[in-house]
Formats: structure tokens, C-alpha cells, sequence
């Protein structure tokens, strides 16, 4: 006879790979600290356990108002990390999502599990608690290809922007120079940017002209079968 089979113990979490961007600086992600064991005043993503009664996307944006005070602008799942042993209280699998926020727009303030929040660049991460940086390395990886054919990068970016900053924001995140021709003239054929009337200084050159993302042009396009490649 078959011994019974044992009953599953398993705890559901949410974990946030948060991506910000300034404006000639490296690509951010934002981190807390824990203020709870385990790993007490260490840096690990924002995330926690999805409660009995919540969706994973309302967890996921409970713990980031909770442990840092944001609402992205841009959230979608990433994957999901369940190996044994990767959280050592118990068996947790978590749900990772990537979201994208311009930092200028929000001001962090943590609280709840979380001591501090803060960007750190994704060069010079600290060393991060639980499986966190794989987490990462997996999620930088999928910002670098969906980029390249989904236009996700202007949530990044200023209301209004000139174009040489929607270029250094493209080479940032990519890790390598684009062709500048090649590239503006393929974002300008799509007609996702609005000229406006306004102008930005820009060292001792002429000012640049401003341009604003055309939100209605790429759900458009998108719907459409669009297929937006910059390489």
C-alpha cells in the first residue's frame, strides 16, 4: 500500500526588480534594507509574501508602496524562482516581477519590513541577500532584449526630453553604442515622439527641441501587430 503523501507547506512570495534611470548616469535598481531577520541590515529587492486573500499583482504593489513609497509606471512578470533551500526559513516560491519608474517622479520612503530604500547602480550593487542577484541578472537580461523591440524605455524618461537623452538612455541600458542615424531615424519613422514648442540647453550648443512619447500611436501600432527593432 501507497503511504499517504505528504501535504505541501509552501509560502508564496512576490519579489520587485525595480529599474531607474538619470540622465547620463548608469542604469538603477532600487533596494531596501531589511530590518528583519533573515538577513537584518542587509540589501535585498523589495517583496514579501502574498497574502490568503490578494492577487500577486496587488502584492506586488502593496510591498513596493509599503516598503519604498512607489507605483511604477511600467510592471509586468518576470519569472518565477522556487529552488529548495533559497529562502532559509522555510520553502517560498517567488513570483519576480520588472517594473520600470523615472526616479524624478517619485520620492522613496520606506517603511513596513524595510529599514532604507535607495538606487544603486547595476554596477555597483552591494551583496545581496537571498537569491536576489540572480533575480537581477536575469531580469537586466530581459530589459536589454524587450527593449529592443518594445519601446518600454520612455516610462524612464522626463515627461518632455530631448533626443539625445532617449539615445544615452538606449546605449545605458543596451551596454553598447547604436548607430545615431540609423536609430533616430527609425524612432522618427514610427511617429511614437511629439515635437513640442519647447527647447532644452544643452552644454554650449544650441538648445535641443523637446519631445513628448505618443502613448496613443503605439497602442496603435501595437494592436496593429507592431514590431518596434532598434539595434
Amino acid at each position: 500500500m501507497d503511504s499517504p503523501k505528504k501535504l505541501q507547506d509552501i509560502k508564496v512570495a512576490v519579489d520587485a526588480v525595480i529599474f531607474g534611470y538619470f540622465d547620463k548616469k548608469d542604469l538603477q535598481i532600487l533596494l531596501i534594507k531589511r530590518n528583519i531577520e533573515p538577513f537584518k541590515g542587509g540589501w535585498a529587492l523589495p517583496g514579501g509574501l502574498v497574502l490568503d486573500d490578494e492577487n500577486l499583482d496587488d502584492a506586488v504593489k502593496r510591498e513596493l508602496q509599503e516598503e519604498a513609497g512607489i507605483k511604477p509606471d511600467f510592471l509586468e512578470q518576470l519569472y518565477t524562482f522556487g529552488n529548495v533551500g533559497r529562502d532559509p526559513r522555510n520553502r517560498v516560491v517567488s513570483v519576480a516581477y520588472l517594473g520600470l519608474v523615472n526616479p524624478s517622479y517619485h520620492e522613496l520612503f520606506a517603511d513596513s519590513d524595510a529599514e532604507d530604500a535607495q538606487w544603486f547602480s547595476v554596477n555597483q550593487l552591494p551583496k545581496l541577500a537571498f537569491d536576489h542577484q540572480t533575480i537581477i541578472d536575469i531580469a537586466l537580461k530581459r530589459l536589454r532584449t524587450k527593449i529592443q523591440y518594445q519601446p518600454i524605455g520612455f516610462n524612464l524618461l522626463n515627461d518632455e526630453f530631448v533626443f539625445s537623452e532617449l539615445e544615452n538612455l538606449y546605449k545605458t541600458i543596451i551596454g553598447q553604442e547604436i548607430d545615431r542615424r540609423n536609430f533616430r531615424k527609425k524612432i522618427m519613422s514610427y511617429g511614437l515622439l511629439n515635437e513640442t514648442n519647447n527647447l532644452k540647453k544643452e552644454g554650449s550648443g544650441r538648445p535641443g527641441k523637446l519631445f513628448t512619447f505618443n502613448q496613443e500611436k503605439y497602442k496603435e501600432l501595437e494592436e496593429q501587430g507592431f514590431y518596434f527593432e532598434i539595434k
